[in-house]
């Protein structure tokens, strides 16, 4: 299956995506501690990993339903990007998020 060009944008901001917020969760965050390793932001870095990877791979097999996963994912790379601005000191996560939810959020509305 061939992707038009958006579709492998948002393919490679979402690997880009969850690259970035799982090595910066089990990285950067486990080590500074405090405001960076709290369950709700712990977990939101997690979720936002898993949903991108999971974006990709819906757009990449083309399935039908990718536009409702795009849908979420965008939702919540939105969240994981203001939150991870909020703690700061995250601006590659911060700048990924918000690349892949620009991405997703075009994709879901296709």
């Amino acid at each position: 299956m061939h992707l038009d060009s958006g579709a492998q944008q948002c393919v490679e901001n979402c690997l880009r995506c969850y690259s970035v917020c799982l090595s910066t969760a089990m990285n950067h965050c486990l080590e500074v501690g405090g405001e960076h390793t709290k369950p709700q932001h712990f977990r939101l870095m997690m979720a936002c990993a898993e949903i991108c990877r999971t974006s990709a791979h819906f757009m990449l097999i083309g399935s039908r339903h990718h536009p409702h996963v795009c849908r979420e994912c965008s939702e919540i790379c939105s969240e994981c990007a203001a939150d991870c601005e909020r703690i700061g000191d995250m601006a590659e996560c911060v700048d990924a998020c918000r690349k892949c939810a620009e991405t997703c959020r075009q994709m879901a509305a296709a």
